[in-house]
């Protein structure tokens, strides 16, 4: 979309940023396209880099502009608001990819789709990231979140990670400066405060040497697991609460406590606890943000009712702000319609 229909703050905003070499630019780019859920509003700016000179000049022109900025891979842990976003959303996908080898040691670029990073180390007979199959993020959000499965997280493989600030400082961390635990990094907490977040523009793993056909039919299994256990024709984020220890070894997983709590099938509007795997919010069909958000706020206190517990959230909510919290904290106060 152009800029016709931005307000005059944003359209004089947007006439700067065509004059600067930031990458591949839009306006009022309906963030429903970026994002797994297929919910949200429009961003006013809209930008995708190809290379570091670009987010660096993007990240210079946000803070001469005072401007608002949220960065995103493939949305797949990004629940946007309806509203949609009063500021710049910079998107780190295809434009930002690259992918290389040498010996078992492999860097890779944040906007590398983590489906196509795992083929790519089967043909390259490196084994060590097989449990990130099927997860359909971006490399650096996998990075910043330490995702992974079957209780996995990408970090274990991490030798360096390169970052930028928002204050437009760039900087390489060992694993050790990464702080990986559980789904989480230096870089996915330093996301809740604006002034010290970073984005991770590429990382360096060490993998080990295998038989492709056994990494491939490894690959293989876990795909076909991922396929009977999750709902995979629907839009969403993959798992809604994150697996706290605490709370694994007091009930079980989230998916357990909340279908033990009966809420499978649960539904608000569009949104609604999946039939197949309790841990999942699917859309329907025209689900918004606060269907979710009230759903998430339901959830969490029939299971606190029941166990004694507060769920919170892996997904996190981007607010028309630009504010970034746990969907878990948005949805404190909210209650569905007649409840």
């Amino acid at each position: 979309m152009d800029a016709a229909s931005l307000s005059a703050g944003a359209k004089a905003a947007a006439e700067r940023i065509r004059a600067l070499d930031v990458g591949m630019l839009s306006f009022r780019e309906p963030l429903k396209e970026h994002c797994s859920w297929e919910i949200g509003g429009p961003a006013d700016i809209f930008v995708q880099p190809s290379e570091d000179a670009q987010v660096l000049r993007l990240l210079r022109f946000v803070r001469e502009e005072g401007l608002p900025l949220v960065v995103i891979g493939r949305g797949t842990n990004l629940l946007f608001a309806d509203e949609g976003f009063r500021g710049v959303v910079m998107k780190f996908g295809r434009r930002f990819s690259d992918f290389s080898v040498d010996g078992a040691s492999i860097r890779a670029r944040g906007g590398l789709w983590v489906p196509r990073l795992v083929k790519n180390l089967v043909e390259a007979g490196l084994s060590g990231l097989e449990h990130a199959a099927g997860i359909p993020g971006s490399f650096g959000g996998l990075v910043t979140m330490n995702g992974g499965s079957l209780r996995h997280g990408v970090g274990e493989r991490v030798v360096e990670v390169r970052a930028v600030s928002f204050a437009g400082e760039t900087r390489a961390f060992s694993r050790e400066e990464c702080g990986f635990s559980y789904r989480n990094s230096f870089f996915q907490r330093a996301s809740d405060s604006p002034e010290s977040r970073w984005i991770v523009l590429e990382a360096r793993l060490e993998l080990v040497p295998a038989e492709r056909n056994d990494i491939r039919r490894e690959v293989l299994g876990i795909l076909e697991e991922r396929r009977g256990k999750f709902p995979l024709d629907k839009p969403n984020c993959g798992s809604v609460f994150t697996n706290d220890p605490s709370v694994y070894e007091l009930a079980g997983p989230p998916g357990k406590i909340v279908e033990a709590a009966g809420l499978k099938g649960l539904r608000v509007g569009g949104a609604e606890v999946s039939h197949r795997h309790a841990n999942f919010i699917v859309n329907l069909g025209g689900a918004t943000a606060s269907d979710v958000l009230s759903l998430i706020a339901e959830i969490r206190r029939r299971v606190h009712d029941r166990i004694g517990v507060w769920l919170e959230c892996e997904v996190r909510y981007v607010g028309a702000d630009g504010t970034l919290v746990p969907a878990s904290t948005a949805s404190e106060n909210l209650r569905p319609e007649g409840k």
